[in-house]
């Protein structure tokens, strides 16, 4: 009897040589005929149909053996194990970066061509990662499924719950290495250090003032554009920063309590 050691693992069909199962695994290329008795995806193979079945199970059966982290794919375990390792094998070829896992690099590469392959059935805008469309839509219905299980506030995005969550506990992972002060964001924390460094790469366009963070230069555009965003609702005065308008309507409450 013909040795063929190479079965097909959709169907029993074996094959005597690797290259001709690899032929007729392409037959099977539109056809899915394992289905999930849970919903309704199918699926070309019995792997396929595995894999799936755990993200209604919840089985993770590909544990990490550095920590007690455990996985529902041998994919994501090799991907998890290099945070360990430090390992980077997807290089990118125009600049000297490196990542992890493909999809990274694949996301990566679109920072150089300009690709935007997510585009918003509502407007204009495309992304270059689904993960940001979803969160972009969210602008739209005005959808916030991240709740606080503290007080009443939700997010659209999961790590605006994770920040607003420390003004609850107080939480400041962000230490600087300078000086003793820490910071419930890293955003702040980079701001902070700007105290340190004199580093302003925010520069104006009209004169030659630079800024250390964002919203300063946003509120040096005012002086010349002359807007004035922020208006007394008391009076008719406006004012091109917050804090203006905060000392503004301390005259008010004086005149009410004298």
């Amino acid at each position: 009897m013909e040795n063929k050691p190479y079965a097909c693992d959709v169907f029993d069909k074996p094959f005597s040589v690797s290259s001709k199962l690899m032929i007729h695994r392409h037959t099977h290329a539109t056809e899915k005929p394992y289905e999930c008795d849970v919903c309704d995806k199918s699926f070309a193979n019995k792997t396929g149909l595995t894999r799936h079945r755990r993200t209604h199970t919840g089985e993770k059966p590909y544990a990490c053996d550095v920590c007690e982290k455990s996985f529902n794919t041998t994919g994501y375990l090799t991907a998890h194990w290099r945070t360990h390792t430090g390992e980077k094998p997807y290089a990118c070829d125009v600049c000297d970066k490196s990542f992890s896992v493909s999809s990274s690099l694949t996301v990566h590469k679109r920072t150089h061509t300009g690709e935007k392959p997510y585009a918003c059935d509502v407007c204009d805008k495309s992304f270059s990662e689904s993960s940001t469309l979803t969160k972009h839509r969210r602008t739209h219905t005005g959808e916030k499924p991240y709740a606080c299980d503290v007080c009443d506030k939700s997010f659209s995005v999961s790590s605006s719950l994770i920040v607003h969550k420390r003004t609850h506990t107080g939480e400041k992972p962000y230490a600087c290495d300078v000086c003793d002060k820490s910071f419930s964001e890293s955003s702040k924390l980079t701001n902070h250090r700007r105290t340190h460094t004199g580093e302003k790469p925010y520069a104006c366009d009209v004169c030659d003032k630079s800024f250390s963070v964002s919203f300063s230069l946003t509120a040096h555009k005012r002086m010349h554009t002359g807007e004035k965003p922020y208006a007394c609702d008391v009076c008719d005065k406006s004012f091109s920063v917050s804090s203006s308008l905060i000392v503004h309507k301390r005259i008010h409450t004086a005149h009410r309590s004298d």
